[in-house]
């Protein structure tokens, strides 16, 4: 896959909504147990493990949860279990709301690569869509494609107990977005074959590609299994924001742009 840094696409307003929502990710993380683990959110002992399974079972997408509407009877309790690596688990202190999971989950990220990674995506390619969609409709279709994304992943996944997080399946449905809204766009991607030089290359095949692999290694091929990757939650995400996609198309004409002067 290609690695996206700039895509060629004018904006006619300020993407204050992108921008906000890449704040908020980044100032959650700095908040969260995740932050003092290392860059890929591997805990460096123990005790750090054990927090962070106790936070993420607390405010993580569970996808026997989401099926149920019940939160799990056994948690992590934060503590270091009597046998090495090992976490003690009891009754929940709290309350869980599986359905408001989802959207805590979207705000959390599994370390700073992660959201790194899932940041890029989302400020080269939000931007547009945001601009397209205008700023309020934007953001309750980022939410949305958020929640599809998370409940397609657990009809998929029903009786599975690992935390789901990240703003991945949202992004995903911003990704299927521009995809049919900008095909022809250009995209300045590092090409990994090509010794990681920058190339120009349209829209369609940047993201198609990307949605290939998605499909592919949800499917099972590849090193998907061990991986760590929701990679369900991208199709779902990815086909929910070009379905909207083509709808907003079909409904609002492209929008025009002034011409900067250099280009006149």
């Amino acid at each position: 896959m290609v690695i996206p840094v700039h895509d060629i696409n004018p904006v006619r307003r300020t993407p204050w909504v992108t921008y906000l929502l890449v704040a908020v990710n980044v100032v959650v993380l700095l908040l969260t147990p995740v932050a003092a683990t290392s860059l890929t959110g591997t805990a460096t002992s123990t005790a750090q493990a054990c927090q962070q399974q106790a936070f993420l079972d607390q405010y993580a997408v569970i996808p026997r949860e989401l099926i149920t509407d019940k939160p799990l009877g056994q948690v992590a309790t934060g503590q270091p279990g009597p046998a090495a690596d090992t976490c003690v688990v009891g009754r929940p202190a709290y309350h869980k709301n599986p359905v408001l999971s989802v959207l805590e989950a979207m705000f959390i990220h599994a370390g700073w690569l992660h959201l790194l990674g899932n940041m890029l995506f989302l400020v080269i390619f939000g931007n547009n869509v945001e601009d397209r969609f205008r700023k309020l409709p934007y953001l309750a279709f980022y939410v949305f494609c958020g929640y599809l994304a998370a409940y397609g992943y657990a009809w998929a996944f029903q009786t599975s107990v690992e935390p789901l997080v990240g703003a991945s399946g949202a992004i995903a449905g911003v990704l299927g977005a521009y995809l049919v809204l900008y095909p022809r766009a250009r995209v300045w991607s590092l090409v990994p074959f090509l010794f990681f030089i920058p190339v120009r290359i349209p829209a369609w095949l940047v993201l198609g590609s990307w949605f290939i692999l998605q499909w592919l290694y949800a499917a099972g091929w590849g090193a998907a299994d061990t991986s760590g990757v929701a990679y369900v939650a991208h199709v779902f995400g990815f086909l929910s924001g070009a379905i909207i996609g083509l709808l907003v198309r079909a409904a609002s004409p492209p929008p025009r742009y002034p011409v900067h002067p250099r280009y006149q």
